[in-house]
């Protein structure tokens, strides 16, 4: 991936995320309250977007794991390094901000639903990917064995997804379905589609800024080596 590409990509998105961000947020505010939740949805604007953006950037693990153990390219590998600590970020807002709305909502900050303890899994299977690869010396090694991890791990994602048909839980269904619709009402949804959109672009804005940190350490790792 061309330095010039990749320059462009992450300059093209700071500046659409921003102006998502700015719009979203405005309607975020001036959003009507839930006549259920009150204003305490207003938490789902951060929470939903940073959910499916944790579940976006473990498909991106996949993928680029894929690539790496079939092609071994070295790009590949650096995304897997690059990605892996935005992941880790997403679920952690997701966890945080599904606490703070779970207080009000279910009158406990935390309980070992289905959804919950699997999204729990996945913040602490990208933890792991961040210690494993820094487990070892070797790049190369490291590469592997991280990508194989990645590919056992992804066993968590359709657990999150279907977790609320197959189990009885505390956690609302989704919002959203092909064959139903939306369950949210236009005014509510809307902010919904345009944070989930600047969460989008933030992440990818976040992936490409850490791409480029981890192509500059490795060169200057070589050139150490001499």
């Amino acid at each position: 991936m061309g330095r010039r590409l990749v320059n462009w990509l992450q300059q093209g998105t700071a500046w659409v995320t921003a102006i998502l961000l700015v719009w979203g947020l405005w309607l975020v505010f001036t959003a009507p309250p839930d006549f259920q939740q009150g204003v305490t949805v207003r938490i789902m604007y951060v929470h939903v977007p940073s959910a499916k953006m944790s579940l976006l950037v473990y498909i991106l693990l996949i993928v680029a794991s894929v690539i790496f153990l079939w092609k071994g390219s070295d790009w590949s590998d650096r995304l897997l390094e690059a990605a892996a600590p935005v992941g880790a970020l997403f679920t952690a807002v997701t966890l945080v901000t599904g606490s703070i709305w779970g207080k009000p909502m279910w009158g406990a900050w935390w309980a070992w639903d289905a959804r919950l303890t699997s999204m729990l899994v996945l913040l602490i299977l990208y933890a792991g990917l961040i210690a494993l690869r820094s487990a070892f010396d070797d790049v190369r090694r490291a590469a592997r064995t991280t990508a194989v991890m990645v590919l056992v791990g992804a066993v968590d994602l359709p657990i999150i997804h279907y977790s609320v048909q197959w189990w009885r839980t505390l956690h609302q269904p989704a919002s959203f379905n092909s064959q139903v619709g939306s369950s949210i009402a236009a005014p509510l949804l809307w902010p919904l589609i345009v944070m989930t959109a600047a969460f989008l672009t933030l992440g990818c804005y976040m992936v490409l800024l850490r791409f480029r940190l981890v192509t500059v350490q490795r060169r200057l790792e070589q050139i150490e080596e001499g």
